[in-house]
């Protein structure tokens, strides 16, 4: 997969300096697309092919302080903060699979954060650190086979018993499922259930009782994407992560960087293949001429770049809300809803422009398209996200 530059498209070191990032911020992702480039986009075809890719990218980011940039030196985290992971989420969306960006992104971004935030000293030592490191695997579990955006109605249970407790119940759609070494587990611990009777337990997967089977997808193929079972699974009393019945808590506290991410992926995602595509047309003939010289594609041009400007300066401008401490629910809410719909119309716009090539697996725009397609899903559904936005109007 070609990662030349079209005319006028800077790479990451020309890039303009937007607020909020800095200079370091940009140095950050001059050594994130050295290595996304070296390291990951050679080989995606090959990942994608395998429906897998390598456990040993987890150490590897872990050697590089790439999965650790917001958390603590004290845990071997880098120090930085939330500026550096968006950055880190921008580069990932550029390794031409969204399925290694998932996987690795859902270690750093969804599965280890709870453990940070409400972990006690010694679970961050058991957990966090080898997580940082990257000898550990993390994933979230909290969708079922009949609970995804109704977190309340969550059936999977945990049973009190000596030492611990027992877990019974399963998780669906869960990234990192088959390969994680522990799992952040939401489940009942009151039988009534509802918001007030959620708890949050680190589960090993490493035991009698856990088990995870794959599930094949439309796109994210490099990712493995987990039906989990749990059949009397235990979990000691040290594994219960945050306050008892607390759990709803520990649901919330991470959902807007996790989509605020997840609208930083997508915007990057759309100008990579906008790149891409804009690089086709300056060299693709038809009728004698380039085909991006023809006014109806240099049109087409016009208006994605407009788009991505559009959805780059919402996700922005939320991202500085945040950064800064407030609580932009509507902004973050409102860059969620508009990335994830825009990054596939912009990937089937770009796959028109490549015409029958685009359609063919060779040039990855068919990938880029089939990937986008989870965004208006994953992370709260575009309904979700207009429901929310209605009630923030009081309506």
């Amino acid at each position: 997969m070609s990662t030349t530059y079209a005319k006028g498209v800077p790479p990451a070191a020309e890039r303009r300096l937007l607020p909020p990032f800095t200079r370091e911020h940009e140095d950050l992702r001059d050594s994130l697309r050295r290595f996304v480039e070296a390291e990951l986009l050679p080989h995606a075809d090959a990942w994608e092919d395998a429906r897998w890719f390598p456990q040993e990218l987890f150490p590897r980011m872990g050697e590089l302080g790439f999965l650790g940039l917001k958390y603590e030196e004290a845990y071997g985290g880098q120090g930085g903060g939330y500026l550096h992971d968006a950055v880190l989420a921008e580069e990932l969306a550029r390794c031409g699979s969204a399925g290694v960006a998932a996987g690795l992104g859902a270690h750093i971004t969804i599965a280890t954060p709870p453990v940070w935030k409400f972990g006690t000293e010694d679970q961050k030592q058991r957990y966090l650190v080898p997580s940082i490191a990257g000898t550990k695997v993390a994933a979230l579990g909290i969708t079922e086979p009949d609970a995804g955006s109704d977190v309340a109605g969550l059936r999977t249970s945990a049973t009190k018993v000596e030492g611990g407790w027992v877990l019974n119940g399963s998780k669906m759609f869960i990234t990192n499922g088959c390969r994680a070494d522990y799992v952040v587990t939401a489940v009942k611990t009151k039988p009534e259930g509802g918001h007030g009777g959620i708890s949050f337990f680190l589960v090993d997967t490493d035991q009698p009782g856990y088990s995870a089977s794959k599930i094949e997808k439309l796109g994210w193929h490099a990712s493995d994407t987990a039906l989990i079972a749990l059949d009397d699974a235990f979990v000691p009393e040290e594994n219960l992560l945050g306050e008892l019945h607390g759990g709803f808590k520990l649901i919330m506290a991470n959902f807007q960087w996790e989509r605020l991410s997840m609208a930083l992926g997508s915007v990057a995602a759309m100008e990579h293949v906008f790149e891409r595509t804009l690089a086709y047309a300056a060299e693709r003939e038809a009728f004698g001429r380039r085909i991006g010289s023809f006014q109806a594609i240099r049109h087409k041009f016009a208006d994605m770049a407009t788009r991505i400007e559009a959805n780059r300066a919402l996700t922005y401008h939320a991202l500085r809300l945040f950064v800064e401490g407030r609580e932009p629910l509507q902004e973050v809410t409102m860059a969620k809803l508009l990335t994830q719909r825009a990054s596939f119309e912009v990937a089937d716009e770009c796959l028109q422009i490549h015409g029958g090539a685009g359609y063919m697996v060779e040039y990855g725009i068919e990938r880029a398209a089939r990937d986008a397609r989870l965004g208006p899903i994953g992370g709260g559904t575009d309904e979700i996200m207009r429901e929310i936005l209605g009630r923030t109007m009081g309506l």
